[in-house]
């Protein structure tokens, strides 16, 4: 499959995917209020959605910070299929409110990178063109919040879990006395442990989408730096190691510039005179 990948800017926004366009989950401005971080992770839905509030983010962070996007591109049809963001945790509001928040102050947040159905390939090399712009601008890390999804959730294409149906709750309630029956032999430590997860685990409403899964981000090399059953957070080292790409594809673009240069200046001299040979 032929897939290209570039920098976001303002003139493709209107070619991203809808989703893309309309969602701001990381981008809104939240309370720092239990309540309000419940609501955030609990009752997540359509207000939500706001394709403005969505480009006035981008416009900033590309005004105040630089690139904050990659996208992939089919290059059958022309499409958008695939979308990277990241930015500076201060300009991501939701990124103080996980579990294991707070970002560490000398990396870069990854919040999302999502790609349409049956372009799923598209992702790894999306997280390559961000690591590669990154390391260029000379950042440290990066770091994602990775969500271990539900079975439902992994089941659910759209990303957006719906609210149990009965069938489910009867399931649910026979697991929880499962679970009951099960406690009585279970350290005290270990029932603080489930319970706190199940109380910071939100399991309907959510928009998994702009989560990334989090066996892609131990996949593609980043290491655990906070451990949560739910929303663990990772972490990517950009240090001189990753640097040698880099300097490879400086060394590649400066040898076509001098190959082009020299093509050029050819072109452009006059054609050469046999010995012997007089111009009139």
């Amino acid at each position: 499959m032929n897939l290209a990948v570039t920098r976001l800017d303002l003139e493709s926004f209107e070619s991203l995917p809808m989703h893309t366009r309309r969602c701001v989950f990381w981008e809104v401005n939240p309370s720092s209020s239990r309540a309000t971080e419940n609501e955030i992770f609990g009752k997540f839905g359509t207000s939500f959605e706001s394709e403005f509030d969505k480009e006035a983010w981008i416009s900033g962070v590309l005004l105040e910070w630089g690139t904050c996007g990659q996208v992939a591109i089919d290059g059958q049809t022309g499409h958008y299929v695939g979308t990277a963001f990241y930015a500076p945790p201060g300009r991501v509001p939701r990124s103080g409110h996980f579990p294991t928040s707070p970002v560490s102050a000398d990396a870069v947040l990854l919040t999302s990178i999502r790609t349409e159905p049956g372009f799923e390939e598209a992702a790894p090399i999306l997280l390559d063109s961000v690591v590669t712009n990154l390391v260029r601008r000379g950042v440290r890390a990066v770091e994602a919040f990775g969500i271990v999804r539900t079975p439902a959730e992994s089941a659910d294409p759209s990303g957006l879990s719906q609210p149990p149906s009965e069938h489910d709750e009867v399931a649910e309630l026979g697991a929880l006395e499962s679970i009951s029956s099960e406690m009585q032999v279970w350290a005290d430590e270990t029932i603080v442990e489930i319970t706190r997860a199940m109380h910071d685990s939100p399991q309907a409403n959510l928009c998994t989408e702009c989560i990334i899964d989090a066996d892609f981000l131990k996949d593609s090399g980043f290491d655990l730096v906070a451990s949560h059953p739910r929303f663990p957070r990772f972490r990517l080292e950009l240090d001189e190691g990753l640097g040698w790409k880099h300097e490879v594809e400086h060394a590649l673009e400066k040898l076509v510039v001098m190959a082009a240069m020299d093509l050029a200046g050819r072109e452009e001299r006059p054609a050469s005179v046999p010995v012997g040979h007089r111009q009139r």
